[in-house]
């Protein structure tokens, strides 16, 4: 190209008609626009994702979210400021036990299903024939496509917490069905909780009162000033303690991380406040022991880290990998937001409420669902009870606001035709056969105006 400028070249194919949804298995309510794409900047991606686009693979595709059977909504979550929860803990600890004492917990118990992926899950092939064969979607989720390795399984990135986090006493002995009775029915005279005596408490609770107790009696004792240390602050441990977690030199097992590059529609390029490695997409490779057990595939964007797929063997399904390698892939974006401070975000693809157990996304908080409409960031919290009510929801409550983005021109959209970059306006002049501006604006509109105005349209 002039100028030695690096394009995004995409062949749009429309969104017409219906096809198989691999969550409802409704054969014909899937509806979504697709694009091939060719060659794509980070950038040009990271302005798509931000306007509901999605890639699997080479294709780029959006869902026809007023049009389709389960509507999937841009899902992104902070971060800085994520805190593991109950459940997320309980999975780190266990990768924690099976790494330092080998002991593997049995059967797929924390809810993380082993979902086969089906080639009707993804979006339809395109009836045109571009140069390239456009492949069809394998899934429209975090993961994509299927490797061709026959003892790895394809999994989402569920959470095993699917459901409400455990309550402390359904960690307790199981109630009898005569104590349950007993309970149920109205306490005799003077039977009931000694007023006299103190209330229950939790065992981790007191044992924490003992320790800052010592501790207080300690500096007494030196004479040191009886303002709160840094360990007596009631902080939450972040994400990195936990995955950090020190081992016994003796420990069962070894697990180990290593990064590749690996095939993409995405260029790979590099910023003087990037990140250290560069933009672009790679393999996230976990070795257990030098056996390789799970790959996850992730794009790094100038704002965010983009989780795409993964898949593991499944003999270590047991593990919640899906769900753990989410949690260091969360860490990892805040490890690379100390080299690039606008990189602060960590996408899980999308989130679908229609489908239960679709909704494990909402629990990586906090996050943020992406306003279909107006493309605006709204926090999850608010976009739930209008889900609750419809399927599909605007999340902006503004009446008057609209797309900010979007390309009133669309003249302005650039074209590659036989080799030429020009706008669409030349493009019309240039061409012989009949019109296609339907197809143009709609995907203009689609697109939006920064990337209307950079990504190349190709036009045979």
């Amino acid at each position: 190209m002039a100028g030695n400028k690096s394009y995004t070249i995409v062949e749009y194919f429309g969104g017409d008609d219906g096809y198989r949804c691999g969550y409802c298995k409704n054969e014909k309510g899937n509806f979504s626009h697709g694009m091939w794409s060719h060659t794509m900047t980070v950038q040009d991606y990271q302005d798509l994702i931000d306007r509901g686009w999605r890639r699997s693979g080479k294709y780029v595709y959006k869902p026809i979210m007023n049009k389709t059977c389960c509507p999937q909504y841009t899902i992104r979550c902070h971060a800085l400021k994520f805190q593991p929860s109950k459940s997320h803990k309980k999975i780190l600890k266990k990768i924690s036990k099976f790494i330092s004492k080998g002991e593997l917990p049995k059967g797929q118990d924390d809810g993380e299903p082993m979902d086969s992926v089906c080639e009707e899950a993804g979006p339809r092939e395109p009836d045109k024939v571009c140069q390239s064969e456009v492949k069809c979607a394998a899934s429209i989720d975090i993961q994509k496509e299927v490797a061709e390795c026959p003892d790895i399984a394809e999994v989402q990135k569920e959470v095993e917490d699917a459901g409400p986090a455990d309550s402390e006493a359904s960690r307790k002995e199981p109630v009898s069905v005569t104590d349950v009775r007993t309970t149920a029915t109205a306490p005799k005279p003077g039977v009931g909780a000694d007023a006299s005596r103190p209330p229950c408490r939790k065992a981790k609770d007191l044992r924490k009162e003992r320790r800052l107790q010592k501790e207080q009696m300690r500096q007494d004792a030196d004479g040191v000033s009886s303002s709160p240390s840094p360990a007596q602050t009631n902080q939450p441990k972040p994400l990195e303690d936990f995955i950090s977690e020190s081992l016994p030199d003796n420990s069962s097992h070894c697990l180990e991380f290593r990064r590749f590059l690996c095939d993409s529609p995405l260029e790979a390029e590099y910023s003087p406040d990037g990140p250290e490695m560069g933009y672009g997409s790679f393999h996230q490779q976990y070795w257990l022991d030098g056996r390789i057990v799970a790959v996850g595939v992730i794009d790094i964007l100038p704002t965010c880290v983009s989780s795409v797929y993964l898949y593991y063997h499944p003999d270590f399904a047991s593990l919640s990998l899906g769900s753990y390698s989410a949690l260091r892939e969360i860490a990892f974006t805040r490890q690379l937001q100390k080299q690039s401070p606008k990189l602060s975000y960590y996408y899980l693809g999308f989130y679908i409420h229609s489908c239960p157990k679709m909704r494990y996304k909402g629990q990586y908080r906090p996050s943020d669902l992406l306003c279909p409409e107006t493309f605006v960031w709204v926090p999850i919290e608010r976009c739930v009870p209008h889900l609750e009510n419809s399927r599909y929801a605007r999340f902006n409550q503004d009446p008057d606001a609209g797309d900010a983005r979007v390309l009133k021109d669309v003249g302005r959209a650039l074209v590659l035709y036989r080799r030429t970059v020009m706008p669409y306006a030349a493009y019309t002049r240039k061409r012989r056969g009949p019109a296609d501006e339907t197809e143009v604006q709609q995907y203009a509109g689609l697109v939006g105006q920064d990337c209307a105005e950079r990504i190349l349209l190709y036009r045979a």
